[in-house]
């Protein structure tokens, strides 16, 4: 991942959701209306996933492009590694 804004961004939206999901705990733990509880549940999964989709997108531009330029072994690596991520967003 790279140095700079982008990283310093997603640690922000990090510490967001993690507010979130402290609050969800507290509304469980107060017993709040379940439909409320699941609604903040759905707003933190969207932020994870938009988290997630920041970060692949880092990968293909970052990592990826770089081990293009270098060929052999190594792209095919990260573009199975890509692959692999992306798999796994998709089955979330």
């Amino acid at each position: 991942m790279s140095a700079g804004p982008e990283r310093r961004e997603l640690v922000l939206r990090l510490h967001r959701i993690e507010g979130q999901v402290r609050g969800i705990a507290r509304m469980v733990d107060e017993q709040a209306y379940c439909i409320d509880v699941l609604t903040q549940v759905s707003a933190a999964s969207r932020a994870l996933q938009s988290v997630a989709l920041a970060l692949l997108d880092q990968h293909l531009r970052h990592c990826l492009s770089q081990a293009a330029q270098v060929g052999g072994e190594l792209h095919e690596e990260k573009v199975q590694e890509a692959s692999a991520a992306i798999a796994r967003l998709v089955r979330s």
